[in-house]
């Protein structure tokens, strides 16, 4: 999908909390996907792209993310953002919904999958916080900067800076194969940080995450009956495989862990063909989709990046 198709079906969603940009395409039952910090809904493209034509596909972009403003004053913890996800399916009409996310997303959606089990048709979790992994010890150092007011500045600079940003002090730390993303795409994922305060709300969200508000969302997970796929990437420096293989074994109607060798924290953007199919195959209950669960785990790569769409 080209990126002026991505963006003419970008629009903004009111919520009591301000408005929240989205992406708002395909046909079917919604499926509503929220990303990690830093990125935006652009790391779903290709994802969405190739289960368009199954769902209804919601992408949401973050506080101070994207084209979604944070207020000065907007609650950016945990359960805030579980509630914000909520309030614009509210918005749009959204009833029961296929969660999917990646990274802080990913705790976001386990926050709200605890507190409304009744509204998830299916759940899928890529790489991300789980339990009291939250904030994991190679971002540690990185939310400590956040404390302190230097987290905001390290961001201007990558984003002033594309072959920062493309290295593993940048985005590149995310990336299985950071040298083959386009241009393009690079820059469009960096473009909203210019815009004036989005760095210091990245920052504010980032101090505001608790490991405690994840914690308790254990119970409520550990009761969710609906369909779970959980899919790992092999090469994170931030979230192993064990964590992965910990939520699994919480949540009662999870299948087991779909590893992707060497994907890292940023596999919908790489890995998109693979995370799709499983999609796909857990959504229709079809087995042997490309890329789809029956593999069980994932050890091929992707004949081109999927970020080159």
């Amino acid at each position: 999908m080209r990126l002026d198709d991505w963006y003419a079906h970008c629009g903004m969603v009111a919520t009591p909390a301000g408005g929240v940009a989205c992406v708002d395409i395909g046909e079917g039952p919604a499926a509503v996907f929220v990303h990690g910090i830093v990125v935006h809904g652009l790391l779903w493209r290709g994802v969405v792209d190739r289960v368009r034509d199954l769902r209804r596909c919601v992408v949401i972009d973050l506080p101070g993310h994207g084209a979604t403003i944070a207020g000065p004053d907007q609650d950016l913890s945990l359960p805030a953002l579980a509630g914000l996800v909520e309030a614009v399916c509210g918005s749009l009409g959204l009833d029961r919904i296929d969660l999917v996310g990646n990274d802080t997303g990913g705790a976001v959606c386990q926050v709200l999958a605890a507190r409304h089990p009744e509204r998830i048709r299916t759940l899928t979790l890529t790489n991300c916080d789980s339990d009291d992994n939250l904030p994991p010890p190679a971002f540690r150092a990185a939310t400590e900067r956040a404390r302190r007011g230097r987290y905001a500045p390290a961001l201007d600079r990558m984003a002033a800076d594309p072959e920062r940003a493309r290295s593993a002090s940048g985005l590149g730390c995310g990336l299985e194969r950071p040298e083959e993303l386009d241009g393009e795409t690079l820059e469009a994922l960096l473009a909203p940080l210019a815009t004036p305060g989005a760095t210091r709300a990245i920052e504010r969200l980032v101090v505001s995450l608790r490991a405690e508000d994840l914690v308790a969302a254990g119970p409520g997970l550990a009761a969710l009956t609906a369909p779970a796929l959980i899919v790992w990437g092999t090469g994170d420096v931030f979230f192993e495989p064990a964590w992965a293989h910990r939520l699994a074994a919480l949540i009662p109607g999870a299948r087991p862990v779909v590893e992707l060798e060497g994907a890292r924290l940023y596999l919908p953007l790489e890995r998109a063909p693979e995370l799709a199919g499983l999609l796909r195959e857990l959504w229709t209950g079809e087995p042997g989709a490309p890329g789809g669960y029956a593999a069980q785990r994932l050890t091929s790569r992707p004949s081109h990046p999927a970020s080159r769409e």
